[in-house]
């Protein structure tokens, strides 16, 4: 099949007349009405309000004038920066919190028998999935939804700042705060919708994108809640099916599931391709990564263009990069002035965050939860950590996860010198007989006395206090608590004791990958 061209672009600055580029800059300075979307919740009523999704749409009716409230299990920064924004938000559930409401929004974290959910549905209130509300938010303009295993945060986070950069104001739903915006969602005043999209739960399936980004399509995340690979990778499929017929599907070819996804959208939508890899649309080359960000040049159909500086290190940042290039540059984006914007990408929470340095020892925390994605964040922290030692404190994200993958996991987490790893998560299932930490601990390739499996919480942070030392680099990762133990290791070091804990010392396993 002959390779679609792309149509003339601007050889300076400035976006392509016509464009959803182009529409977006010239309704900058223009309030937004709320759209019809917006406007039939009335007043909204959210369970589970301080979720990293949840509160953006939450944030995004409250803009528009929603009177919205919600509740949660605790306080939250999300909470309380909501409650600042005029919601009401209640700490605990109660059916009593939704008399009032017109619509109750839940998300997949919630059990059936949440009294909130039960009450709304007793009382006959429309319960709406958070991605339909989201779907809602975003209608009336044109929808951007990115999504894929691994990169979906920081490429809406890159694409949004370049819209921005680039004189507009684009509506943005993400999952996690961008870097000098210090939101995970906001409402702007042009047509542009920019928002990460969930595949977890095939919730993605609700919204009906315009164009869409496809990072990956994985194998190794979320199988616990799709069954088996093959239905995990027909939801991506089903997705992309969704878009119009003159819509458009920007997919990493690099990656087989989003190179086969991208096959299987051919004749159906417009498809524009990024990577390494020979046949992309958009080629990367040259990649240099190192402790200060990730340098590498592109090429659009063949046509050089100015080389992409980011300040964020890593090969997984600079095919994000490519991606929101690519599509900021379809949108009728100058490449020019998306390649400027790219620039001042600070980054997203929770992605390689750095949190502070203390006692010569510099903390960064990373939301990776599977092995693809700890793998890769490992590779670009190497370059960060230069002679120091790189030391990873692990949480593992869920027990089927973790009973599936342990040796995958355990390789990934071999790309460290010090690994520290804890029980798993329970933030969503319950527990499974036999699976532990231990399970990934075991399994990985590092020498004898190099892994600790701690998985009594009390004791992790004594155990990971007491391993470091000047000029090591600690990266705490995973998806739950874990992420409050790079703040509280620093205070720690900060006034640094003596030796208080033991931990399990994990020997040298047989051999990489050995089931032990």
């Amino acid at each position: 099949m002959t390779k679609p061209q792309s149509p003339a672009r601007p050889t300076g600055t400035g976006p392509l007349p016509g464009s959803p580029a182009a529409l977006a800059r010239a309704a900058v300075s223009r309030p937004r009405p709320a759209s019809a979307g917006e406007a039939g919740f009335a007043r909204a009523h959210f369970v589970g309000i301080g979720g990293a999704g949840m509160s953006g749409v939450a944030r995004i009716l409250l803009a528009a004038g929603v009177p919205v409230s919600g509740s949660d299990t605790k306080e939250s920064r999300n909470v309380e920066a909501l409650r600042s924004l005029g919601a009401v938000v209640h700490i605990g559930h109660d059916a009593a919190h939704v008399r009032g409401a017109s619509r109750v929004v839940t998300s997949n974290a919630l059990r059936d028998d949440n009294p909130e959910v039960r009450a709304a549905r007793e009382l006959g209130l429309p319960v709406v999935h958070r991605a339909g509300a989201l779907a809602a938010v975003m209608a009336g303009g044109h929808r951007v939804a990115v999504a894929g295993t691994a990169g979906k945060t920081s490429t809406t986070g890159m694409l949004t700042v370049i819209a921005r950069q680039c004189g507009t104001d684009p509506s943005f739903a993400a999952g996690a705060n961008l870097g000098g915006a210090g939101t995970n969602a906001h409402r702007g005043n042009s047509p542009l919708f920019i928002a990460e999209s969930d595949e977890s739960d095939s919730s993605f399936l609700l919204l009906e994108p315009d164009t869409a980004i496809v990072t990956n399509v994985g194998d190794d995340d979320h199988i616990d809640l799709h069954g088996t690979a093959e239905d995990y990778a027909r939801a991506f499929e089903r997705f992309v099916e969704r878009l119009p017929a003159d819509g458009l599907l920007v997919a990493g070819v690099d990656d087989p599931g989003a190179a086969r996804l991208a096959d299987h959208a051919r004749g159906r939508v417009r498809v524009r391709t990024y990577g390494e890899s020979p046949g992309a649309d958009l080629r990367l080359s040259g990649l240099t990564v190192g402790p200060e960000g990730t340098v590498w040049d592109a090429a659009l159909d063949g046509v050089p263009l100015p080389p992409v500086r980011l300040r964020v290190p890593g090969r997984h940042m600079a095919l994000n990069s490519a991606a929101a290039l690519l599509t900021a540059v379809e949108l009728g984006f100058s490449a020019r002035d998306a390649i400027g914007g790219l620039a001042a990408y600070q980054g997203v929470a929770r992605r390689f965050e750095f949190k502070g340095e203390a006692a010569g020892v510099r903390v960064y925390d990373d939301y990776a939860h599977n092995p693809t994605k700890v793998r890769e964040q490992l590779r670009a922290a190497r370059f960060v950590a230069g002679e120091g030692r790189l030391v990873v404190a692990f949480q593992p994200p869920l027990f089927t996860t973790t009973r599936r993958f342990p040796a995958e996991f355990g390789a990934a987490l071999g790309l460290a010198d010090e690994v520290v790893v804890s029980d798993v998560s329970r933030a969503r299932e319950e527990p499974l007989p036999g699976v532990t930490g231990e399970l990934i601990a075991r399994r990985i390739p590092l020498p004898g006395g190099h892994v600790t499996y701690c998985p009594e919480a009390e004791r992790f942070l004594p155990v990971l206090r007491d391993l470091v030392r000047p000029g090591d680099l600690v990266l705490t990762m995973g998806t739950g608590d874990i992420t409050t133990v790079g703040p509280r290791l620093l205070d720690e070091l900060a006034r640094r004791g003596p030796a208080v804990a033991e931990a399990a010392r994990i020997p040298a396993p047989a051999a990489a990958g050995d089931g032990g």
